[in-house]
């Protein structure tokens, strides 16, 4: 006997043998019932969802020869022929190649004659969205206001693209997509009565594909299981498909946690050795990362998908991404997705795209760690420079105390100015000493050139190089943004931190070095980066104001050149250095 596909041979010939439409179905039986009729009808919605299914049952209800009825008795000679297409009065056009004006003038002067075989008469336009603008026009009035023995019934999958006009016309009923429990159960039951073996993870993963069509799981169950024999396995409908079970995914996306791009270009390599697309690939993993995205965000979310087999497991995935980083990923693989369509590898995208998803995570684990071991060696180094100034405070309190100590026993005329001399240096110069480690050198030079026309190009070109350097490295933007400009010198630019943490991540050789090159490439020559802390380079500005003219006056040495006969002298210039100390008689 010859075989007929599934999808014709279950196709649905009575109102109860539809599936997951019953708001449909009642109200057209309802208006059978009570002789409510439309003269003009509209089924919209996905594909294989039963709307010429339904149209053709309508009218065999209408035209039952024991109605009409709430359901056809597919019995009478009506019923019969109606089913079989053999009704000249129950006329099927598709008007994906009768769409133009003619045909619809043709239908339109046949529409005036009275039915011959039947009740009524009925006009089922299949894809009706393709009639061209004037077969719409010339359909207008008789699809208003025709005879009384006519019914139209117009099917689409695109109702928009229908003149208002026309809708206007008709009573619409929205055809929606079969659920995955009652696509389930159907295909349960028709391989019962087919006799064919089929595991219940393989049914549910039919039913997933064929994204809410009754006819498309049909047709996909025909097809595997005239393959296996009758036998239909979860593992042979993966491979029949192309399909990626959801282990697989959730090995991809711990190789993404991980870092591990050479497991993840293996994985990739396997998919496209089993034959499986990469745009289906990237199709796959786009709904895995946003069923995963549910679920970290609504708690029994797997109720809001149909494509999560085992909850518990996608839960335990999840709580290893953050949402940041899954709205990050599904962005790009959306993006990715799309310019997929006009590559000419498909693949080489598939691969870009997942090592993109790679420094996505790695870049999140960065920066959720980094602040805090940023933390803890600021705090180390935090307490190791406290304790270096306090040994340099005391260092120097102790040469002092010698210098004049050295001073008193040599006496002379200019003991009491190098004693009142000293004791102002060390007030003076005590509190400036705690903050030598951040203070660079050359700060007169700096606090001189705040202002200069060549600081203020930079200053104008700052947000470009901060920029620049995010492009660079989005973790090294996030410390060094904290800074800001404040001089310039030579070849150098100070920039002060308000917070000691980043100033110090900034410093880091790998993080300064990168930050030195975007300067050179936006500056268009070499610039050292150096760093303060901007309390510190406001208190110098304002020592720098309040500071007085005259450098120190001590004793000058002796002009033979020779040793000064003063030791403390001596000290003091071996203290403050040569620039500070003048001597005189």
């Amino acid at each position: 006997m010859e075989h007929i596909a599934l999808y014709r041979a279950w196709r649905p010939q009575s109102f109860q043998d539809m599936v997951g439409q019953q708001h449909i179905i009642r109200t057209l039986q309802n208006a059978i019932r009570e002789q409510r009729l439309s003269h003009a009808y509209l089924f919209s919605g996905p594909r294989g969802t039963g709307k010429t299914s339904a149209a053709k049952i309508l009218a065999k209800a209408v035209n039952c020869e024991r109605g009409p009825a709430v359901e056809p008795c597919n019995e009478c000679d009506s019923c019969r022929r109606i089913t079989a297409g053999a009704v000249m009065d129950v006329l099927e056009i598709d008007a994906a190649s009768n769409r133009g004006v003619e045909e619809i003038r043709d239908l339109r002067e046949k529409v005036k004659y009275a039915p011959t075989e039947v009740r009524q008469k009925v006009y089922i336009i299949d894809e009706v969205h393709m009639l061209t603008t004037e077969a719409f026009n010339a359909l207008l009035k008789t699809l208003e206001e025709p005879p009384p023995h006519v019914m139209f019934i117009l099917a689409t999958t695109e109702p928009h693209r229908l003149p208002a006009t026309v809708i206007s016309r008709c009573q619409r009923f929205d055809f929606r997509r079969v659920s995955l429990e009652e696509q389930s159960e159907r295909l349960k039951f028709i391989c019962e009565q087919e006799g064919i073996q089929a595991e219940d993870d393989a049914i549910g993963y039919i039913a997933r594909l064929s994204d809410g069509g009754m006819r498309d799981a049909l047709s996909i169950l025909d097809q595997i299981a005239s393959f296996s024999g009758g036998k239909v396995s979860y593992q042979q409908v993966l491979e029949m498909t192309g399909g990626i079970a959801s282990r697989q995914f959730a090995e991809l996306a711990k190789t993404l946690l991980e870092g591990d791009i050479g497991s993840m270009l293996q994985m990739i390599d396997g998919f496209m050795q089993e034959g499986k697309s990469a745009d289906k690939c990237m199709e796959n993993l786009l709904y895995y990362f946003r069923d995963l995205l549910m679920i970290k965000m609504v708690p029994k979310a797997d109720k809001l998908t149909e494509r999560v087999l085992d909850p518990q497991d996608f839960g335990e995935i999840a709580k290893d991404f953050s949402r940041t980083q899954l709205f990050q990923i599904i962005e790009t693989l959306n993006r990715y997705q799309t310019e997929m369509k006009y590559a000419l590898q498909p693949q080489t995208l598939f691969e870009v795209a997942l090592l993109k998803l790679c420094t996505i995570t790695n870049e999140e684990d960065a920066t959720a760690h980094e602040p805090a071991q940023s933390q803890s060696s600021g705090a180390a180094a935090g307490a190791a420079e406290v304790t270096q100034l306090r040994r340099q405070v005391s260092e120097l309190e102790a040469k002092l105390d010698r210098a004049l100590q050295a001073g008193l026993a040599s006496g002379g005329s200019g003991t009491a100015v190098a004693n009142s001399s000293n004791q102002r240096a060390s007030r003076a110069s005590t509190p400036r000493v705690a903050s030598k480690a951040k203070i660079p050198a050359g700060m007169d030079r700096y606090i001189a050139e705040r202002n200069s026309p060549s600081f203020i190009t930079i200053q104008n070109k700052w947000n470009q190089i901060l920029q620049a350097v995010k492009e660079e490295k989005v973790t090294i933007h996030a410390w060094f943004m904290n800074g800001e400009p404040v001089s310039a010198s030579d070849d150098s630019v100070l920039v002060a931190f308000k917070n000691d943490i980043h100033r110090e991540t900034t410093e880091k050789p790998a993080n300064k070095q990168l930050i030195e090159s975007v300067l050179e490439r936006q500056l268009g020559a070499p610039y050292h980066l150096v760093t303060m802390m901007l309390k510190d380079w406001n208190d110098a500005i304002q020592g720098a104001a309040e500071a007085p003219k005259e450098p120190f006056e001590l004793e000058p040495l002796p002009e033979d050149g020779g040793g000064s006969k003063e030791p403390w002298v001596d000290e003091a210039i071996q203290i403050f250095g040569d620039d500070l100390v003048v001597i005189k008689e």
